[in-house]
């Protein structure tokens, strides 16, 4: 008899269960959860108004005055950190939208054989040789800082990593009999792609989309610190750091509260974009 087969029921049962990445994608899943649930959350309630400013409660320290304190304005530090949830996830998912369906359709055409396969990947190359920080401040200098600065210079810079994904996993499917056959039948290459090459590289692409927010939101905090991203009141992750230099040793709080959530958001979608990974990836699967 195996050490496996003398474990209790329950515990087999749940060792059969557990298949590859499942911890990851729990954590991962649970954490981002939280962190959509919040940012939806801030729509319709917040326990301050995030925008007043009561100069009499400035710089209190946590549970003195709210949850999380007040900063420099009095403005209460919880309701700034969740309704910048909300602005940050949307300008993530915004750019990370724009960069995964450019990317996609580039993709996809390079590896379709067809005749612009080098020209597209030398303009990704083009595209990697432009950081969003750069991007964005040559946006701001022409747009001015806002959303669609932001937005447009992360999507940007994420078009040539969904291309480069795609490209390399759709020749894989290219490669493959039922696609012969599928030639064989009459079918035209648009056709086949939407029937068979999107649907068996859908997975990858989901991953791919998880880990670029994860770096989206990375990145859209590194230009409201700039003061790139929204303009004020509305606050951003990004910017609470900014303005929370100034205060360090007076209210560390100030940068401990979105440090702590820029982390905890970046942690959640990592984790989760390795149990989809683990899940969706054959070879993972087997290597398990």
């Amino acid at each position: 008899m195996t050490a496996l087969a003398k474990l209790p029921g329950p515990v087999l049962r749940l060792r059969r269960g557990w298949r590859p990445g499942s911890a990851a994608l729990l954590i991962g899943g649970i954490l981002t959860a939280c962190l959509v649930g919040i940012a939806l959350t801030s729509l319709v309630w917040t326990p301050e108004d995030p925008a007043r400013m009561r100069i009499l409660q400035k710089l209190k320290g946590p549970l003195v005055s709210g949850l999380l304190g007040t900063d420099h304005l009095g403005r209460d530090v919880a309701s700034m950190l969740m309704r910048g949830a909300f602005n940050s996830l949307t300008t993530a998912f915004a750019a990370v939208a724009v960069g995964a369906v450019l990317g996609t359709l580039a993709g996809v055409a390079a590896a379709a054989g067809s005749k612009f396969d080098a020209v597209l990947m030398r303009i990704c190359d083009a595209l990697f040789a432009l950081p969003p920080i750069l991007s964005a401040i040559m946006l701001g200098a022409l747009l001015g800082p806002g959303a669609l600065t932001a937005i447009v210079a992360i999507g940007v810079f994420m078009i040539p990593v969904f291309a480069r994904v795609t490209r390399g996993a759709a020749m894989q499917i290219w490669a493959r009999e039922y696609i012969m056959a599928a030639r064989m039948a009459g079918k035209g290459t648009a056709r086949i792609t939407v029937e068979h090459v999107l649907p068996n590289i859908a997975g990858q692409i989901i991953v791919q989309v998880t880990i670029q927010l994860a770096m989206a939101i990375l990145t859209e905090a590194g230009l409201s610190f700039l003061g790139l991203g929204l303009p004020p009141p509305a606050p951003t992750w990004g910017r609470m750091l900014a303005e929370s230099q100034t205060y360090l040793l007076q209210a560390p709080h100030l940068a401990l509260a979105p440090g702590l959530a820029i982390a905890v958001a970046v942690l959640g979608l990592n984790l989760l974009g390795d149990g989809l990974a683990a899940r969706l990836d054959p070879r993972r699967r087997q290597a398990s």
